[in-house]
C-alpha cells in the first residue's frame, strides 16, 4: 500500500505538518503533493481540487479517499512511532477526539491566516485562506 498526502504547499502550517511526516519512520509509503498542482490535477483528475486545498485529503493507490479527522489518522497510521494511537482514534469512541485535533489545526490555520493575527502576519500572501473552524455546538 502506498498513500499520496494532498497538503497545502502555500500555507506554512500545513508546509510543517508534511516536513514533520516526510521526517519519520515509515510503515508504509506517503508521497506528499501540493494540493491543486498540475500533478494533483494528472494523478487525480475525479477530485474536487478546490476541496483538497480546504481539507487535508490523503488518497490510497486503489483509490481510496480520506478526507478531515481520517486524512490525520491515516497520516498518523503511516508512521511506525503512530500507527498504535492511529488505530486507537480510528475506533468510533476516539474519531471525536480525532475530529477536534482536525478541527483545531483548520481553525488555528484560518486564524493565522488572518491579517494581524499574532505571528501570522506573512500568511495572507502564503496560505489559500480557505480553511475554516467547524460551526461549534
Amino acid at each position: 500500500m502506498s498513500l499520496t498526502l494532498l497538503y497545502d504547499a502555500g500555507c506554512p502550517l500545513c508546509s510543517r505538518f508534511r516536513d514533520w511526516l516526510v521526517g519519520q519512520p515509515l510503515l508504509v509509503s506517503l508521497e506528499p503533493v501540493a494540493a491543486g498542482s498540475a500533478e494533483a490535477r494528472r494523478r487525480f483528475p475525479t477530485l474536487d481540487h478546490a476541496q483538497t486545498l480546504v481539507d487535508v485529503t490523503v488518497v490510497g493507490d486503489t483509490g481510496e479517499v480520506w478526507t478531515r479527522e481520517h486524512a490525520w489518522v491515516m497520516c498518523l497510521w503511516a508512521t511506525h512511532r503512530h500507527r498504535a494511537l492511529a488505530e486507537r482514534l480510528a475506533r468510533p469512541a476516539y474519531l471525536p477526539l480525532a475530529r477536534g485535533v482536525a478541527a483545531s489545526a483548520a481553525g488555528l490555520r484560518h486564524l493565522l491566516a488572518r491579517p494581524g493575527a499574532a505571528g501570522g502576519g506573512d500568511y495572507p500572501e502564503r496560505c489559500a485562506g480557505t480553511c475554516r473552524p467547524l460551526p461549534q455546538g
